[in-house]
């Protein structure tokens, strides 16, 4: 089997920068150990697959990191949908139905794209081993369902001298974890570990980005500001709160395209 492939830098100004994610389009869905396995041997933070869809969306999308899917993935989002809407010119905006995060869409922004995503507002939560690992001073910590730790420091400087305890932060389970404060750099600068899915730091983090908006929105009083993950890559994230759904901003560059050989 050929499966045409194409790696896209998400959230990326130029290549090389933001988060690669692949995106494989399939004409019906391959076995969950299949797409496992071609997620693992892409290597890649994300890699997303879709299938045409019918009704309110246009392709169903799952997203896998080389150890798991997971439930919301948003730079592997903008990723498919500038791989869709490169691809044709007369959409302006493609709708994905996935499995755990409801229907999400990809539309032209100028030059860029908007994603919207769900709101996921996260709650105060006492999580002591989580900033123990983490290695950093906390001023607050938050918790969603979904399993996504918000972590506030002291400023910018305390962002980016995080060093956690990579098998530490795997001990802890499936969860994203996310440190964050106020910028210089932006309005918000953040980092986000992810070793239990073999990701050790993340580079963009868009479903991160759904936990922090409503939370900084609050924080900030104001319900659109940016945004910058100071991972070694980087990656520059417009944000607004639209009622329930978190509305993100960025770019997206194709950087390798090709065809992934099945046996």
């Amino acid at each position: 089997m050929r499966i045409p492939f194409a790696q896209i830098d998400a959230f990326a100004d130029a290549p090389f920068t933001g988060n690669p994610a692949a995106v494989m389009p399939l004409s019906m869905w391959l076995d969950d150990a299949t797409l496992q396995a071609i997620a693992e041997e892409n290597n890649l933070s994300e890699t997303a697959f879709i299938v045409p869809a019918t009704g309110e969306a246009d392709f169903e999308l799952r997203w896998f990191t080389p150890a798991a899917e997971v439930a919301l993935c948003g730079h592997a989002t903008l990723a498919s949908g500038h791989f869709v809407l490169s691809s044709d010119t007369t959409r302006n905006a493609v709708r994905f139905t996935t499995r755990q995060a409801g229907v999400l869409e990809v539309a032209r922004h100028g030059a860029a794209y908007e994603m919207a995503l769900p709101a996921w507002a996260p709650s105060p939560k006492p999580l002591d081993n989580i900033v123990a690992a983490l290695g950093v001073t906390a001023r607050e910590t938050l918790w969603h369902e979904k399993g996504y730790a918000l972590v506030i420091v002291e400023d910018e400087a305390a962002v980016r001298a995080a060093a956690p305890d990579g098998r530490a932060v795997k001990a802890l389970g499936p969860y994203v974890l996310i440190v964050a404060a106020r910028g210089q750099t932006a309005d918000v600068v953040s980092r986000v570990f992810t070793d239990y899915f073999d990701i050790p730091e993340d580079p963009v983090t868009g479903s991160a980005h759904a936990v922090m908006v409503p939370y900084w929105a609050d924080v900030l009083g104001r319900t659109s500001f940016s945004a910058y993950q100071a991972s070694a890559r980087g990656g520059h994230v417009g944000c607004r709160l639209d009622s329930d759904r978190v509305m993100l901003t960025g770019s997206c560059v194709t950087t390798i395209e090709g065809t992934f050989l099945l046996p």
